[in-house]
């Protein structure tokens, strides 16, 4: 069993940058890959940026290829993601999951485990 507790979001202005971590209780936590996924009002949620369990692999969407950046610490069964020019379309709840299983994977089906979420706004 894993738990995840998601901080560090709030508000920023476009073009600002916000660094979400997410805390993991659990045994298997480096043999899990993890996973940040995003939900906007309305839409479907969706993948942002996802590790393989030592942290050597990343996948990011498209849509933040290049602003946000993936890391884990496994010694402090820790998941972070930095985002860096935000974007109005960046504003959703942020989630962090993880799978069992070692490989990152873009696809939310295959994550097991989800924390409660945080909410990240990009506003004037």
């Amino acid at each position: 069993q894993v738990h995840l507790v998601e901080s560090g979001g709030g508000m920023a202005q476009p073009g600002g940058s916000l660094r979400l971590s997410c805390a993991a209780s659990g045994p298997t936590f480096a043999r899990n890959a993890m996973g940040w996924f995003r939900q906007a009002p309305g839409k479907d949620r969706e993948f942002v940026a996802s590790n393989n369990w030592s942290g050597s692999t990343t996948l990011y969407a498209e849509s933040v290829k290049g602003r946000f950046t993936i890391t884990r610490d496994n010694a402090k069964n820790t998941l972070n993601l930095q985002m860096n020019s935000l974007k109005y379309e960046d504003t959703a709840v942020y989630y962090c999951a993880a799978k069992i299983g070692m490989v990152a994977t873009s696809d939310r089906f295959e994550y097991e485990y989800w924390g409660q979420g945080t909410q990240v706004t990009v506003s004037q």
